[in-house]
């Protein structure tokens, strides 16, 4: 810094000699320009009268003595600079002329000395801030202050030193070029901006040179613009360089000011690196039981490169598991992801070998040569076998069944199998929870699909069961299947009115006037659509007051058969009309219409129906109505509350000890049906369907209408030979019979007798066996148990029964 300030000092003395050598040469030539300005106008304030204006005009010769001034700039000395003398011709040296400077700067930056007219400097000046001042002189009479001159405008100029160093306003600058780039290859261009003046001098030529970044990276020391120097520069080698620049004015010469930046160059990739597998083999495992789309493993094939350049695309070129899995490439990390394709199993193949490839999509030409970019490894897949469930064949049943099968009608065989080596035993059931209303019923062992309930399709038109299958010897494996049972209709549900219909007929109509359209609907879908019959019913068929017409579109018209219908003969027809369905078979149903007759206008438009038609007295008044209203409604009133007070006095204020609830007895006359109770339920029709009679003898401990089920069941049923059939439909018979008995649960009986284990336990023939136990205990039983005493032969001591 201090070289550098004197450096400015001492051409600011040579332009301080120079600047005052021109001052006094350059006072003579602005001599011409003043007397040019003496000739305008004076300016508006300074008019006067016209001998003033006369005066000025002959006296004004104009021998201002400037044009424009010229100052260096950054001044250091302690007095104020000189810059220039103002002087009027009309001064006589003897102090009469007063000198006024205004404008810009003006007592601030540049004071006058009013009385010789010289102009300093008071204040450091910086070209580079403000390159000129302009300001405005006048001379006065010091004792009148009235101007001696126009007032004049003048310019004083800041001459430049080279006092400012070339600035990077736009560094530390980052750029980037791609590796392996040629000699010469354009990387970026730097520019330095020198505040000094460009038109004067060399202050402001600014050449370039590095300082740093040889031997990668040149300069153009006129452009600035940078070029690589080295050729195959390597990304992976060194990706990161830091180049200075500097920007030296002057033109580079001694003595010049300098400015340096920075310039991080990184050297982009390209693809000049094949990809390599870092292992030739892999082993990896899976289990049989994985889903599609699992993942079984993971390869990798490295690229030294990066971005697009290090992109992968993995894929298998040979192996015998094309088929069964797939790879496919995660974008995050170019790995490669190998998942199941198809489902694995171990009993038919317990291992794979594949050749997987990687490869870069995006290849460059000029780097072919560094190939190939691709490489191969082997990869051996090994699956291991786990308990599965049991598998369904097929895996999804669909099944149609009309509306009135039987209960126990098997509509499909369930098969299902245990895929593993073991083969275990199945047992099916249904999940209750999509048959809730437990319309089927599957055979444990079999597998037999069966209806336990009556199938409705009006009701319920789809079933979706889902049934399970177990392995006997390993209850955790369930397997399910799907079974979507479709209900077929039957003719079942006769047809019937759309609605009640409820006509009228006018007492003055005429034959064949039509009073009713009706129409019917049908619960059943049959295919070939809905048609309906109509007609009168057998009763009615010769009906002599109406008639019926079928318009052959399921509507029929009921008809006036005669004329002069009277309300006082008769105001209510009921006309029963027959409907029959197109169905197989055909359905049919009657429907009665009533018919009111009414008095009608001339319009035929209903004014009364009722027989009779209540008209009250003229005589009564609506307030005579209300008061009687009102008297009937007060003596209700007072008849109730009469019935209350005396049911109040009958009821005792003491509760009575038959009526406490903790000393009731409560007696119950009701005994079982000892072995007669057997008849309830019988056991051998279990064992013996095809021997079940249809007619059972009655129990005779119960009432009349409490009898045993089996009366209930079907003959079908009875005959069938599946069991379960039968079962099923007397469940089913139990739990629609309100008065039957609570046998709704099957008792396992085992077999005992002389070829059993528990051999015979009947008591029959205990007496024929050597018994010591004796029964003499019985005669102190009293009279009651006398016929028990002498069954066993128990006598008292003299021998003599009671």
């Amino acid at each position: 810094m201090a070289t550098r300030t004197s450096c400015k000092m001492d051409r600011a003395r040579k332009w301080l000699g120079l600047s005052i050598s021109l001052s006094c040469c350059l006072m003579m030539n602005l001599v011409t320009a003043v007397l040019s300005a003496s000739s305008r106008p004076p300016s508006k304030g300074q008019e006067g009268s016209l001998s003033d204006n006369l005066l000025l005009h002959l006296r004004m010769k104009r021998s201002w003595v400037w044009n424009q001034f010229f100052v260096l700039e950054e001044y250091t000395g302690t007095d104020p600079l000189y810059v220039g003398k103002l002087h009027s011709d009309m001064d006589r040296g003897d102090g009469s002329i007063k000198y006024i400077l205004s404008g810009e700067g003006a007592g601030i930056v540049f004071t006058i000395d009013d009385a010789t007219g010289d102009i300093h400097a008071i204040q450091r000046l910086d070209r580079e801030e403000r390159s000129q001042y302009t300001l405005r002189a006048q001379a006065l009479d010091r004792l009148t202050g009235r101007p001696m001159e126009p007032e004049s405008e003048f310019i004083i100029k800041i001459q430049d030193i080279n006092d400012n160093e070339p600035k990077f306003l736009d560094g530390p600058y980052v750029a980037s070029v791609p590796e392996m780039s040629p000699v010469g290859t354009s990387v970026i261009q730097v520019t330095a901006t020198d505040a000094d003046d460009p038109t004067y001098g060399n202050s402001a030529r600014v050449v370039y040179s590095i300082l740093q970044g040889q031997p990668y990276f040149s300069v153009d020391s006129r452009t600035g613009l940078i070029r690589t120097a080295l050729m195959n520069m390597d990304r992976e080698a060194k990706e990161y360089y830091e180049v200075i620049i500097q920007a030296k004015d002057m033109g580079g010469q001694l003595g010049g000011l300098a400015g340096t930046t920075t310039v991080n160059i990184s050297l982009s990739d390209v693809n000049d690196n094949p990809p390599r597998f870092p292992q030739k083999h892999y082993q990896m495992s899976v289990l049989e039981s994985a889903p599609v789309s699992s993942t079984v493993g993971r390869v990798l094939a490295k690229d030294l490169d990066e971005g697009i350049n290090a992109e992968m695309k993995y894929s298998f070129v040979d192996g015998d598991g094309l088929d069964v899995f797939d790879i496919t490439t995660e974008p995050n990390r170019q790995v490669g992801v190998i998942t199941v394709r198809k489902p694995l199993n171990f009993e038919s193949k317990k291992s794979y070998t594949l050749k997987v490839e990687g490869a870069n999509p995006h290849l460059e030409m000029r780097f072919l040569n560094l190939g190939p970019f691709r490489d191969t490894a082997t990869v051996h897949i090994t699956v291991e076998d786990v308990e599965e469930p049991p598998l369904f064949e097929p895996s999804f049943y669909f099944v149609e069944v009309p509306e009135d099968v039987d209960i126990g009608t098997t509509i499909q065989m369930i098969y299902a199998k245990d895929p593993d080596v073991t083969n275990n035993s199945i047992r099916y059931s249904i999940d209750r929870s999509s048959d809730p209303g437990r319309f089927f019923y599957v055979d444990i062992a079999t597998g037999a699909l069966m209806t336990a309930r009556p199938l409705d399709r009006e009701d319920i038109l789809w079933h979706n069961i889902t049934v399970l299958a177990v392995e006997l010897n390993n209850p955790s494996q369930v397997g399910s299947v799907s079974v979507t049972i479709r209900v077929l209709d039957v003719n079942d549900n006769a047809p019937e009115f759309s609605r009640f219909y409820e006509a009228f007929v006018c007492e003055n109509a005429k034959a064949g006037q039509l009073i009713q359209t009706v129409s019917a609907v049908d619960q059943d879908d049959p295919q070939e659509g809905q048609h309906f019959y109509y007609s009168l019913a057998p009763e009615a068929a010769n009906n002599p007051n109406f008639t019926l017409r079928d318009n052959q579109d399921n509507t029929a018209w009921i008809l006036t058969r005669r004329s002069g219908f009277r309300q006082h003969e008769q105001n209510i027809f009921y006309l029963p009309i027959l409907i029959v369905d197109n169905g197989r078979p055909m359905l049919s149903s009657t429907g009665t219409v009533t018919i009111h007759v009414c008095s009608c206008d001339d319009k035929g438009l209903v004014m009364s129906c009722n027989a009779e038609a209540y008209v009250l007295p003229v005589s009564l008044s609506r307030g005579a109505l209300i008061a009687i209203l009102a008297c009937i409604f007060v003596l209700l009133v007072l008849v109730l509350l009469i019935l209350s007070m005396r049911r109040h006095r009958k009821q005792p204020y003491i509760i009575d000890e038959d009526e406490n609830i903790h000393e009731n007895i409560v007696r119950y006359d009701d005994e079982g049906g000892g072995e007669e109770d057997t008849e309830a339920f019988d056991i051998a029709a279990l064992w013996n369907p095809r021997e079940a009679q249809v007619v059972l003898k009655s129990r005779q401990d119960m009432m009349p209408e409490i009898e045993s089920l089996s009366r209930y069941v079907p003959q079908a049923c009875t005959v069938d030979s599946s069991v379960h059939s039968y079962v099923l439909a007397k469940l089913y018979e139990a739990d629609m019979d309100l008065w039957a008995p609570p046998f709704d649960s099957l008792q396992t009986y085992m077999f005992e007798g002389n070829g059993s284990v528990a051999e015979s336990l009947s008591s029959l023939q205990s007496a024929s066996t050597d018994s010591e136990q004796s029964y003499d205990y019985l005669t102190d039983w009293g009279p009651r148990f006398k016929k028990l005493a002498e069954m066993y032969g128990a006598t008292e001591g003299n021998g003599a029964l009671w």
